[in-house]
């Protein structure tokens, strides 16, 4: 390869003869690099003499390459191009790719955070950013990258990964069940506080409470909060009995934190879903961690024994 500093001694002259072939005006290169018009065209002169050979045509109208020089100047500008291109991809190469999830505050409080290290050692080059619902979620939308939701298996607005069955269960602390027992005791409803989401209706405490339920369900205690994560949170600090949803309490199942407060469970036959909206381009990682998650949830789920279907 031509040692290139031998022929051009001066390699700041290839920017500035850029400059003024781009602009056809040496003042205007001048202003682009903050320097006097004389001292551009003094560096152009000595460059044309530096490679022996004329770059412009100087005349009373202005400039014009010669036919050399604009030869020079397409491969220079082709040159600066691809040196621009890759320092843009190096650059971007070395930042952290931001992925937006929308979740119910419950499943990121209760499922995802007690995993994010693990999460974090897995995938390195990934900022989390989270879009939290506290109650019923919704459509998803704007710029989310993964969420969670209960969609049809082949809603052709998404790609869909199986998370978990919406099984419903009965929930408390262990410390609560031990000093108000199970709610199959119906003689002990009438000691048991209820942590209800005001969003749902409470006939789904119907299944539980059987024959004791229009009782209990006017006259018992009723703690109801609009977020279920803290529902959960009060649960297991003994404050009360909670439904559980499958998918948000199983790592608190498996730890201890949480129990069942009754052995009837509720399969509604839906299935919580990883969904990836196909709006625009979906970068491989994205799936890459859709897997990630399902593998985790499902080895909660095999622990606890928890199958779609189950009663």
């Amino acid at each position: 390869m031509t040692n290139l500093s031998r022929i051009i001694p001066a390699p700041r002259a290839l920017f500035v003869f850029e400059a003024a072939a781009r602009h056809g005006s040496f003042t205007a290169a001048a202003t682009e690099f903050n320097v006097t018009q004389p001292s551009v065209s003094r560096c152009i002169s000595q460059f044309e003499d530096d490679l022996g050979f004329k770059l412009f045509d100087r005349h009373s109208r202005g400039l014009a390459l010669t036919s050399a020089g604009n030869v020079l100047f397409k491969s220079v500008q082709e040159g600066l191009t691809s040196v621009s291109n890759t320092i843009h991809t190096l650059r971007n190469s070395k930042k952290k790719l931001c992925l937006t999830m929308s979740l119910s505050s419950s499943f990121a409080t209760h499922w995802l955070i007690p995993r994010l290290g693990e999460f974090n050692e897995e995938f390195p080059d990934i900022d989390l950013r989270f879009e939290l619902v506290a109650g019923v979620m919704k459509e998803v939308t704007g710029d989310v990258d993964i969420a969670t939701r209960i969609v049809e298996d082949n809603d052709p607005r998404y790609e869909i990964w199986d998370l978990a069955p919406e099984i419903i269960v009965p929930v408390c602390s262990p410390q609560y069940l031990e000093r108000h027992g199970c709610l199959d005791d119906a003689s002990r409803l009438a000691q048991q506080t209820f942590l209800h989401l005001t969003d749902h209706q409470k006939d789904q405490w119907k299944p539980f409470l059987g024959a004791s339920y229009s009782e209990i369900s006017s006259g018992g205690t009723w703690n109801q909060f609009s977020d279920y994560a803290v529902i959960l949170q009060a649960a297991s600090q003994g404050k009360g009995v909670a439904l559980g949803w499958i998918s948000v309490i199983a790592n608190a199942l498996r730890q201890g934190v949480l129990t069942r407060a009754s052995a009837v469970q509720v399969d509604t036959g839906r299935i919580h879903r990883l969904i990836i909206p196909k709006n625009r381009a979906i970068p491989p990682l994205n799936r890459k961690i859709c897997e990630w998650l399902q593998s985790r949830m499902a080895a909660d789920l095999d622990i606890l024994e928890i199958r779609a279907g189950d009663r």
